[in-house]
């Protein structure tokens, strides 16, 4: 049975989640929630401001079995008293025995509530928000019960220090997937503070000293999603540290138990190893420190629109993220460019340079007005009838004068031979994955070879939802299978498709992410990967981006003001977003024209509706801007001084 993962915890409804595997080492504790401590110093981490705002105008919903689920906490309260003894007949007073009680009582309410999260609907607005706030509200009641009554806890229960890093764990596991379902950056920064507050006060020290390689466990996979939330708000030099930690103790675990999953717990190592030394630049400052650069979208970030420019007011409402490259690094089931996509459709973090005086607290200045991320769903590696659900969830619950957001990062379907008629499903398309499609358990396999690809993702798959207006983005070795689309509804409709071939001598860097999706992700790391450039001044590095500010506003205005660009353009143009990436579409076709190992057509991007050549990407005037830039990075051998006649 598939479900949706994150290192073990497991959701079927979001708007903005990974789809995957579920994996041995790291994905299987989803029946162990310990039991709360009572540890004083997290004082300053308050859950109850936060939380309780979170939990503002959420509805409670009764959770469905709830009779079995009651029956079952009564077993486990009373298998709990027996444990501390509260059952027998001694000398324990009353109202210690009842608050034991109720601790265990509310204890055993967060592990189903937690637990439940697993069971939610898989799509839908309504009733995941009003379970999420029924879970951090339990958490709430559970941590200032255990304040209050935390002599009684220690004598009488005998909590742990390693247990209060474990309710810090699952706090911070509700904010990281609070900011999956909303897209709310900031959510991310509550994540961090409770795992950066177990760290620094070292709940899981003495947990080393226990002969009990389960709780050992529980240490590596908060590891994981620490490393995971600091990825994700470009901590780079604390993620190296974590990453040396947990090498540390995964080494210490395999030497001291003899488990199954030690390879398991390698790979993890191997492949957050990978991640970090994906990109393709380091930013140096004067002392020769790497200087960590931001690629979500910031105040300014975008070429603002002018008196005149005539615009759709269309929004990016949500976003389908789907990366099923063979052999491209990925970590958490992300791969690099569901990684660098993700980035690209969110705004920088609230308060991310100055972090909250008080860790754990959303100040209400700090919080957003309203949700400016479109929501996300990241598709590692789906089958055809997953990503087709997706899609149609999506399709159905796109609100009014709004866009949905396909990006496609998959390996390229040819087709067997040229049909007589050729249609959308003749091209070809982007790979599907193979191996959960099965028929009495043998997989299914094509009869003949006029038959099409049935684990395709072809062209004539995203008709229907042209119904609605759809923003395309396919990098893929076959992504000019969708130049041949057709807008059979009227509604604006744009595909932006990368090159399906790249210089040999650029070809070996694909493990680490495609150049095109660098490109709109980070124009100027793209190209300086281009250029051969792995390391440069900040000083150098900035005065590169302010000129190309300038660039791109002059793209905008090219493209706002011409007579023969396609009216989708124009339309999607009002959302800052798709703006952004359009301006960087542009800027990357005419870096590549223009570099002298790009001779082929294949190694250029093309886009449907095709975007006017002399007024835009052949433009004298932006060829001049990419010489320009070149020669500020003493680089301007690479480049041709005018474009190519023919590709």
């Amino acid at each position: 049975m598939w479900c949706f993962v994150f290192f073990g915890e497991q959701f079927s409804e979001s708007h903005n989640y990974v789809l995957t595997e579920p994996s041995t080492a790291v994905d299987a504790e989803w029946q162990i929630l310990p039991a709360l401590p009572w540890e004083g110093d997290l004082n300053e981490l308050d859950v109850n401001d936060a939380v309780l705002r979170v939990t503002q105008s959420c509805r409670v919903l009764p959770h469905p079995d709830l009779r079995k689920r009651e029956r079952e906490r009564d077993s486990r309260r009373a298998r709990a008293a027996a444990m501390t003894g509260v059952g027998a007949e001694d000398d324990i007073p009353l109202c210690e025995r009842k608050t034991v009680t109720d601790f265990c009582y509310l204890l055993d309410k967060s592990k189903q509530l937690f637990n439940g999260l697993r069971d939610l609907p898989q799509y839908g607005h309504k009733q995941w928000q009003s379970y999420f706030g029924r879970t951090f509200d339990v958490y709430t009641k559970l941590w200032k019960f255990q304040q209050q009554h935390r002599q009684v806890l220690d004598n009488r229960y005998g909590l742990k220090r390693w247990q209060i890093g474990e309710v810090a764990s699952k706090i911070g596991q509700l904010y990281y997937h609070y900011y999956l379902r909303t897209s709310e950056t900031s959510y991310l920064n509550e994540a961090f503070s409770f795992y950066s507050a177990i760290r620094q006060r070292s709940y899981y020290h003495q947990v080393n000293k226990e002969d009990r390689p389960e709780l050992v466990v529980k240490k590596l996979r908060y590891y994981a999603r620490f490393i995971v939330v600091c990825l994700l708000l470009n901590k780079m030099d604390l993620v190296k540290v974590l990453v040396k930690e947990l090498s540390e103790e995964i080494e210490d675990y395999t030497q001291r138990f003899n488990t199954e999953d030690q390879l398991e717990w390698n790979l993890v190592l191997q492949e957050v190893a990978a991640f970090v030394e994906a990109d393709p630049l380091m930013i140096l400052n004067d002392d020769n420190g790497v200087v960590v650069i931001s690629n979500r979208l910031q105040e300014g970030g975008v070429p603002s629109l002018e008196q005149g420019m005539v615009v759709g007011q269309l929004t990016l409402a949500d976003a389908l993220i789907v990366g099923n490259c063979n052999n491209q690094v990925k970590f958490s089931e992300l791969t690099i460019d569901m990684f660098r996509m993700l980035q690209a459709l969110e705004r920088e973090p609230v308060n991310l340079a100055t972090q909250s005086s008080k860790p754990g607290t959303l100040e209400p200045n700090e919080k957003p007005a309203k949700r400016e991320n479109p929501h996300k769903y990241l598709l590692y590696k789906p089958t055809f009838s997953q990503l087709y659900t997706f899609l149609s969830a999506s399709f159905k619950e796109l609100p009014a004068n709004s866009v949905l957001l396909v990006y496609l990062s998959a390996t390229g379907v040819f087709p067997n031979g040229r049909s007589e008629c050729e249609g959308p499903y003749d091209f070809g398309g982007v790979l599907t994955n193979t191996n959960r499609d099965v028929v009495n358990g043998e997989m299914v396999q094509k009869r003949n070879q006029a038959q099409k690809e049935m684990h395709c993702l072809h062209p004539g798959d995203l008709f229907p939802f042209t119904r609605k207006p759809l923003f395309i983005i396919v990098d893929s070795s076959n992504s000019t299978a969708y130049k041949n689309f057709s807008n059979l509804f009227g509604q604006p409709l744009v595909c932006l498709l990368s090159p399906t071939a790249y210089p040999k001598s650029m070809q070996d860097q694909c493990q680490r992410g495609s150049l095109f999706t660098l490109f709109l992700y980070n124009p100027l790391m793209g190209f300086l990967s281009v250029c051969g450039l792995s390391s440069m001044r900040y000083g150098l590095w900035d005065k590169a981006q302010e000129l190309l500010r300038k660039v791109f506003h002059d793209i905008g205005q090219m493209i706002t003001s011409s007579r023969v660009i396609d009216q989708a353009y124009l339309q999607f143009y009002g959302d800052e977003f798709l703006r952004l990436l359009m301006i960087r579409f542009v800027f990357c076709c005419t870096t590549l024209r223009l570099h002298k190992l790009f001779r082929e057509a294949r190694s250029f991007p093309e886009s449907y509706p095709p975007l006017p050549k002399q007024e835009l990407v052949e433009s004298s005037l932006l060829q001049k801007h990419v010489l320009e830039l070149a020669a500020m990075l003493d680089v301007q051998n690479l480049f041709s001084d005018g474009m190519l006649d023919n590709y």
